[in-house]
């Protein structure tokens, strides 16, 4: 038996990873539109635009592995050995097994192409280039006040960068963390001397050959020397549309990455799993998704009990703060604070349905984070989100 895996990022390293440590010592061929070895994304919005730091996922050296780096799948392939892709080389690889990790691509916005100084972040190229960018630039405008914005504005603001960040949402990250939580979150920019611009969106980008300003929807002008996009991803699943594969934002999976056709699965960013406690198909692009994705798709392949899918978990720094969520929130749930509050430099929030604890947050206070993220990862009920 062999197995197949589109997409060299976190998913697809960690199903490598997961196979081997469930024992299967078969053929893995690995393919990855990327030249640069696996590395971690999540740094390359924080620590990497300081500077070059290590965001190697791991070694790549197991003898039954296959890496086939700086290759794109283009097509999904029926073959006498069983599913398998087509690459832009011409080649096919196919194995009893495919998995589909492809991830996803950064949104971007009209006006954006061809015009110099604006930047999208989704590869470690394009962290290097923002990189260079805050190093030079005295005005930055950032579009996307989500997580990935905040955390870039957080680093230009330490850069001594002036930033402006532009939101068409009037209440920045509540539907992440809800309105109360979403306020404290977003307060963190204006304490920090980062401008934040709600409920206006973009109208054009000026500039000749690079960008030199934007200019918003209500007619107001921001200078810039640079300009970052964070509206979001797209799954990268166009490759695939001839296939019988289902596709409805995101590879359309079972519980247990299961897609619908027998033996190709899809995991991480790309997929839109089915979640069996809420009776419905969501796509998470959290970093511990792609591993938990990544161990639920192994235990499937080598025919192991099926995996626990754990509820969701991420975390996010900014501005020297560490913010932490866990668990599944809905918009009615209640907000009640067990340490510190919005005026204190750490505090930990619980959102509670029916009395019972289902999410938690916190800022710069991990041990009683962790102490109730555990307490919640034991209720089963805990994993039902909206």
């Amino acid at each position: 038996m062999s197995v197949v895996v589109v997409g060299a990022s976190l998913a697809g390293f960690s199903l490598v990873r997961d196979l081997r440590e469930r024992g299967y010592d078969g053929s893995i061929t690995v393919v990855g539109d990327e030249v640069h070895p696996p590395y971690d994304r999540p740094p390359l919005s924080k620590e990497f635009l300081h500077g070059e730091v290590d965001i190697a996922l791991g070694d790549t050296d197991d003898p039954g592995t296959r890496w086939l780096l700086g290759h794109r799948a283009i097509e999904i392939t029926s073959t006498a050995s069983g599913p398998g892709v087509a690459l832009d080389d011409g080649t096919v690889v196919a194995g009893r097994s495919l998995v589909l990790a492809t991830g996803a691509r950064a949104r971007s916005l009209p006006g954006a192409q061809g015009l110099g100084g604006i930047h999208t972040l989704r590869t470690v190229d394009d962290a290097r280039a923002i990189r260079a960018a805050l190093h030079t630039a005295r005005t930055v405008v950032i579009i996307g006040a989500g997580l990935i914005g905040a955390e870039i504005a957080s680093t230009a603001a330490t850069l001594g960068v002036q930033v402006t960040i532009v939101e068409l949402a009037n209440d920045p990250l509540s539907v992440v963390f809800g309105p109360r939580l979403g306020a404290l979150c977003a307060d963190l920019h204006a304490a920090n001397g980062v401008r934040l611009r709600t409920g206006v969106a973009v109208a054009e980008f000026l500039g000749d050959e690079h960008v030199s300003g934007v200019r918003l929807t209500d007619g107001s002008l921001l200078t810039a020397d640079a300009v970052i996009i964070g509206i979001g991803a797209i799954p990268n699943t166009e490759w695939a549309q001839g296939s019988p594969v289902a596709i409805d934002n995101g590879f359309v999976t079972d519980s247990q990455c299961r897609t619908t056709v027998p033996d190709i699965y899809a995991i991480g960013d790309c997929a839109r799993a089915y979640h069996d406690a809420l009776g419905s198909h969501h796509r998470c692009e959290h970093w511990s998704n792609a591993t938990t994705q990544a161990r639920i798709a192994a235990a499937a392949i080598v025919g192991a009990p099926p995996a626990h899918l754990p509820s969701t978990y991420f975390w996010s720094r900014q501005y020297g703060r560490m913010i932490q969520f866990a668990g599944n929130r809905r918009p009615d749930d209640a907000v009640r604070f067990i340490d510190g509050d919005p005026s204190t430099p750490s505090c930990t929030a619980l959102y509670e349905r029916a009395g019972e604890p289902v999410a938690v947050f916190a800022i710069d206070n991990a041990r009683l984070f962790t102490r109730y993220r555990k307490q919640i990862e034991r209720r089963p009920s805990a994993i039902a989100t909206p």
